[in-house]
């Protein structure tokens, strides 16, 4: 029996809680356990988020290879086509035999010319426009893939 000094009141028969070192041992294992198994699942997310996000990149860059190869190769061959007209337009003007026949000539290349380039200009604007849709496309379906993803957890 215990006496505190200062106060009338004795206090008997207190118990303390016993406290067991093995069983605090097994929960902070089972506590680290637990915390490694989930640093493991999210390591292993976020490495194949980044090897998808690399796989969407390079798929991006070859496709931008890919359409600014073609594009080069279409405005070359429009500008080619654009010289050889001008080429052969010059030498038809040097066998002109008067005016009229300069004015004829002239009225006619530039008619065909503006021809040439509003269809020459269609082209080029569609194969643009192919062309950014099919350069977006695996970053776009890559950014729909992490939204599913992350509306699922």
């Amino acid at each position: 029996m215990s006496k505190i000094t200062g106060k009338t009141e004795t206090i008997e028969n207190v118990e303390f809680p016993t406290f067991d070192p093995s069983k605090a041992a097994e929960q902070v294992r089972a506590v680290a356990d637990q915390s490694v198994e989930r640093s493991k699942e999210v390591f292993s997310k976020l490495s194949s988020d980044a090897e998808t996000t690399q796989k969407a990149f390079k798929s991006t860059f070859e496709m931008a290879k890919t359409t600014s190869n073609e594009m080069l190769l279409k405005t070359i061959a429009a500008l080619q086509a654009n010289a050889e007209a001008g080429f052969s337009h010059l030498e038809a003007l040097v066998a002109v035999k008067s005016p009229s026949e300069f004015f004829e000539l002239q009225t006619a290349f530039l008619r065909k010319q503006i021809e040439k380039s509003a269809e020459q200009s269609k082209a080029l604007q569609a194969l643009m426009l192919r062309a950014s849709e099919d350069v977006s496309k695996p970053i776009k379906d890559a950014f729909e893939k992490a939204l599913k993803e992350g509306k699922a957890a």
